[in-house]
């Protein structure tokens, strides 16, 4: 393990020095008059035979959301999967985790989450948003960009749950494992060159009153093109055989994935398990992963988890006092990056946004602000909004 982590570390600084103008070749200046030169297409690399893989299993020793995550992160951009594939088996503390194009704030309560103390992470996959605790198996399965096989990976975790509990599990049309049409496993996954790298989960005895309660939004509307989780109802596996626990269930996945051939969905049994590197205990260090520190700074930092959101706005109705009858309005909080850059508010049935004046503009967005403002725009009188909106007319 060592000495592949060193020889990859060595291919790193090779590539740093290769790339030093600031992460692609520099190109030769194009002459008055010459013809364009075309780039040579991306020739597929040699075609490794089975028998030449060899395959590992890899514990992450920690259960910090961003460490796991910067893990992840470190073998794609790193490691060497052309001969040697590998499956790595991580747990979190209680977390919500979001797909890179995600909008938090329509996932969940963001600041609800805060209050209870679980971490909000945005992965660098798509997909959509997932609660994990330590009761959540998560597995992402690395191999060479043309040796990427979703279906294979799933039934690995369809095969192993059949064989150590006959659990009957099946794979939907959105690549979700269903036992008894409820959800126990979702996916997402991160294809790039060379390397490619599949991930999913596997509910084995989460706290489901958790994950419920953590994905729920701040009743609003949102406006926002970001990617949307699509609700499913979801099992524990512990509902369906209550001898479930993690522990086995790590076991249980990491043999059937050493007992398979690295690309065809064939047992080789004990003999094929023996020829494989086994079970390796990761721990998630600077020492071990030269870099992994500034990758756990990036994912845990505000720019990344918040500031990453796509522009979106957020509206939500408000009523305030009037001498002879209220009046209906509603609050229009446009978000750039994190921050509340337009703030207003307008009649029904009217596009006329009035400016609101707040010292919260162009401060971070979250629940707890939103309705702030509403809170101190309902102290308004209905003369004073009058007043405001015929000034701006």
């Amino acid at each position: 393990m060592s000495r592949l982590l060193r020889r990859n570390s060595s291919q790193l600084r090779l590539l740093l020095t290769r790339f030093a103008s600031g992460g692609a070749p520099v190109e030769p200046p194009q002459v008055a008059g010459q013809q364009e030169i075309r780039k040579p297409k991306r020739q597929p690399p040699p075609v490794v035979p089975d028998s030449e893989i060899k395959k590992s299993v890899f514990i992450s020793q920690s259960s910090d959301v961003f460490t796991n995550l910067a893990l992840e992160d470190w073998l794609y951009k790193n490691f060497d999967f052309s001969h040697h594939h590998v499956l790595l088996l991580w747990a979190n503390d209680p977390c919500v985790v979001i797909g890179r194009h995600q909008n938090p704030f329509t996932e969940a309560n963001v600041s609800r989450l805060v209050e209870r103390g679980i971490t909000l992470a945005r992965r660098n996959s798509g997909g959509g948003a997932v609660y994990h605790d330590l009761g959540n198996l998560n597995c992402t399965f690395f191999s060479p960009r043309e040796r990427y096989d979703r279906k294979y990976n799933l039934n690995i975790v369809t095969r192993a749950l059949f064989r150590e509990w006959a659990i009957k599990a099946e794979i939907n049309e959105r690549d979700d494992i269903v036992v008894m049409n409820k959800k126990i496993s979702g996916t997402a996954a991160k294809l790039g060159h060379p390397n490619s790298y599949h991930h999913c989960t596997i509910l084995a005895s989460a706290n489901k009153l958790h994950l419920g309660e953590s994905l729920v939004r701040e009743p609003a509307n949102y406006i926002s093109r970001a990617t949307a989780s699509v609700p499913s109802p979801i099992r524990n596996l512990v509902d369906v055989n209550r001898t479930v626990n993690v522990s086995q269930l790590r076991s249980a996945v990491g043999y059937e994935y050493l007992r398979t051939a690295a690309t065809k969905l064939e047992d080789g049994g004990s003999m094929q398990t023996m020829q494989q590197r086994g079970f390796q205990l990761i721990n998630p260090t600077e020492k071990w992963f030269p870099g992994i520190e500034e990758l756990r700074s990036n994912y845990s930092s505000w720019d990344w988890v918040i500031g990453k959101t796509p522009k979106f706005t957020v509206q939500k109705d408000l009523e305030v006092k009037g001498d002879e009858q209220d009046m209906k309005l509603k609050l229009s909080v446009e978000v750039e990056a994190g921050l509340m850059k337009e703030i207003g508010i307008q009649l029904p049935q009217s596009d006329q946004l009035v400016p609101v004046v707040t010292p919260l503009q162009g401060k971070p967005y979250n629940e707890e602000n939103l309705n702030g403002i509403l809170g101190a725009l309902k102290l308004v009188s209905a003369s004073n909004v009058k007043q405001a909106i015929n000034g701006s007319a």
